[in-house]
């Protein structure tokens, strides 16, 4: 029955129930309602298209590589249900790193948002936030970040009414402890990062943790432009110091200036190192680190997409949420390497963490 099918039914059921009002009255009534124009409700109220939105992934990195791929993974978890078209891009600042590659590649980003017109853009590291992001600083355009290592005022973000995201900050405390679970002896810690810098702030956060870890000492931070200068130093430190942590190894050139793919960074380690090694991230531990407290990169992602999906769906500003980083941590240890190093790792240990059986053969 439609509406006005039913307002005919009340309008005769009226009139049989209440007699005593007399017929002209009523019908009166009945003729000035019926010459009251139906609102008919248009065609997309009744069949509503569904919203739909367009983002666009801006990756320092690239892909396939597990960290870079999984933060978009775990973003696109966090918008499951909505109607969305992805496009990513590339930008390859790992492995490439000269000035005009960052310019050429830093202008494409800037221009695909330029023409393409996203309604939100996810960008994730440090390089795109430096490259693209603070380009935009209170843009009408809504960006949100990742995997970001640098305080975000060095680009500007605090108080901008169009970015936030979330951070990432190691786990330097969690990962020592687990070290030394594995070998009870370490006490002198050597660190060793690239000179890229991003690198900066993670080092500045290492010195400010590092009261504890009581008993623990580094003997030296030691930043490395060349990989002719990591050999050689790798090499020293096996005399002085008890362990090894890697920061940045990707950005170590070669005698032309290139930069070594980290795989041979990671397999130069695995052959002439004696000593345990650590890290922040699960690929490294796949390609033969002993053990980290690893940053999820899918936990990065997924609690970037909610920021997103909260920006999309509810109309909330980027600038109502806080930038902060995410606090799961997952122990993770290679066994391939700790038996070549000759550690014996307690059962109650290994059931606690996630262990990676071998290495990855693609050296």
């Amino acid at each position: 029955m439609t509406e006005r099918q039913e307002f005919n039914a009340w309008v005769l059921l009226m009139i049989s129930r209440r007699r005593t009002w007399g017929w002209l009255p009523v019908i009166g009534l009945f003729i000035v309602l019926w010459q009251q124009p139906a609102t008919a409700r248009p065609p997309e109220e009744l069949n509503p298209r569904p919203q739909s939105w367009k983002i666009l992934h801006i990756m320092s990195y690239h892909s396939p590589w597990k960290w870079t791929d999984g933060q978009l993974e775990g973003f696109k978890a966090a918008l499951q249900g909505l109607n969305i078209e992805f496009k990513v891009f590339q930008m390859d600042l790992k492995r490439r790193t000269d000035a005009a590659w960052i310019e050429q590649s830093s202008r494409a980003a800037r221009d695909l948002i330029d023409h393409w017109r996203p309604d939100l853009v996810y960008a994730t590291d440090d390089s795109a936030q430096e490259y693209v992001v603070k380009h935009y600083l209170n843009h009408p355009l809504p960006f949100v970040f990742s995997g970001v290592n640098a305080d975000p005022a060095i680009y500007g973000f605090p108080g901008s009414r169009n970015v936030t995201g979330v951070l990432e900050e190691e786990h330097f405390v969690e990962t020592v402890k687990l070290l030394q679970k594995i070998a009870p002896t370490v006490r002198r810690i050597a660190i060793i990062s690239d000179d890229e810098p991003m690198w900066r702030p993670v080092l500045a956060r290492l010195r400010e943790k590092l009261p504890q870890l009581p008993g623990v000492i580094v003997v030296s931070w030691d930043i490395i432009a060349t990989f002719a200068q990591f050999k050689q130093r790798l090499a020293e430190l096996q005399t002085e110091a008890d362990a090894l942590g890697f920061l940045g190894i990707f950005a170590f050139k070669d005698e032309s200036g290139q930069n070594v793919p980290y795989k041979t960074v990671c397999r130069w380690v695995l052959d002439h190192s004696r000593l345990p090694d650590f890290s922040f991230w699960k690929d490294r531990i796949s390609y033969g680190t002993l053990c980290a407290v690893n940053v999820s990169e899918y936990e990065q992602g997924y609690a970037a997409g909610l920021i997103a999906r909260g920006i999309l769906l509810e109309g909330r500003s980027p600038g109502s949420f806080a930038m902060k980083p995410t606090s799961k941590g997952v122990p993770m240890i290679n066994l391939f390497r700790a038996k070549q190093l000759g550690l014996s790792i307690k059962a109650g240990i290994l059931l606690s963490a996630t262990v990676v059986p071998d290495i990855n053969k693609d050296f």
